[in-house]
């Protein structure tokens, strides 16, 4: 860990709190020097850093910039050796992140980013991804030998534990359309993006890669026109230390599904949040569009579809379009 981690790990433990140079300089065993020049640097970095002669620094109680140390003081105790990467800006934490499993990273490894200049989504699309408003988050999983019908489980534990975390930051209500999108009032503030590398022999996945962006805060000045009607935020204003608390208490919620592998710990949860069931909605096939009516999420989280002709189907993977 660098002087200027240490500065801040001190300061995000302690905000709105006066540090002297030489307090600071004492506690991390290095000189006042060095402590000035993190806390310049970290000012550069858009951190509200005051200085007082009399007082030392102090970190602005209303600081909200996405980093590894505030995501950390939110954590449970459990899952507080998460190891985490912050950046300011990537193409993509996802693909970033394929790069690091390729190279043998362990399970656990958690990559986040302010912005993505290549964000990506399901199905090709590109995800919306600017700076100071989001958080976009990459998690490598290594869940030994599941079989690739199984992936689908960590996208729908993303999803639940996503809904979960909001309702512990802020009092709305989110829903899932299923199977990877977070809405509030009928606004798309978080989708999910699952990829794994398989093993050509077994068929069963070596490493997956769950991708999770979040609207934190709308955008200065709203969404791009061609996203405004659909897309939302989970924050109708600034909040001190809102984007690293949602971060952790999505960390907190996946990891205690994850690693209770315990299937009622989330399946009824995502069945009672789905905006789907009982809905008439569009299944979109590689054929065309069918109309169907949405039945229930079963076990293993995939929809139970009855179209027009009376024939029901599982959909274990896929995309619907429904009216919110």
């Amino acid at each position: 860990m660098t002087t200027k981690d240490r500065v801040l790990d001190l300061f995000e433990r302690n905000k709105g709190e006066y540090f002297s140079g030489e307090k600071i300089a004492a506690e991390l065993s290095v000189s006042r020097s060095a402590v000035w020049k993190a806390v310049k640097s970290l000012r550069d970095e858009g951190y509200e850093i005051s200085a007082s002669t009399n007082k030392g620094y102090c970190l602005s109680s209303g600081t909200d910039i996405l980093s590894a140390q505030g995501i950390r003081k939110f954590l449970l105790h459990e899952f507080s050796s998460l190891d985490i990467i912050t950046i300011r800006e990537t193409p993509s934490t996802n693909s970033l992140l394929k790069k690091k499993a390729d190279e043998g990273a362990p399970e656990g490894l958690v990559i986040a980013a302010d912005s993505q200049t290549a964000g990506r989504g399901r199905l090709g699309r590109s995800f919306y991804s600017p700076p100071d408003t989001g958080i976009y988050m990459s998690i490598l999983l290594r869940p030994g030998s599941l079989p690739a019908e199984k992936v689908i489980n960590i996208t729908t534990m993303a999803a639940a534990a996503e809904c979960g975390a909001i309702e512990d930051v802020c009092e709305k209500k989110p829903g899932i359309k299923w199977v990877n999108d977070i809405f509030i009032d009928g606004k798309k503030v978080s989708g999910i993006l699952t990829e794994a590398s398989f093993s050509m022999e077994s068929g069963r996945a070596e490493y997956v890669i769950l991708g999770v962006g979040i609207n934190a805060y709308e955008p200065e000045g709203g969404f791009p026109e061609d996203i405004s009607n659909i897309a939302g935020a989970v924050y109708d204003r600034k909040k001190t230390d809102g984007k690293n608390l949602l971060a952790a208490a999505f960390l907190n919620r996946f990891f205690g599904y994850y690693t209770s592998q315990g299937a009622s710990d989330y399946t009824e949860t995502y069945r009672n949040l789905s905006l789907a069931i009982g809905k008439e909605i569009t299944v979109v096939t590689p054929s065309g569009k069918i109309k169907a009516t949405a039945l229930d999420v079963d076990d293993s989280c995939a929809l139970i579809v009855r179209y027009a002709d009376g024939r029901k189907e599982k959909l274990i993977s896929g995309e619907i379009s429904i009216r919110l």
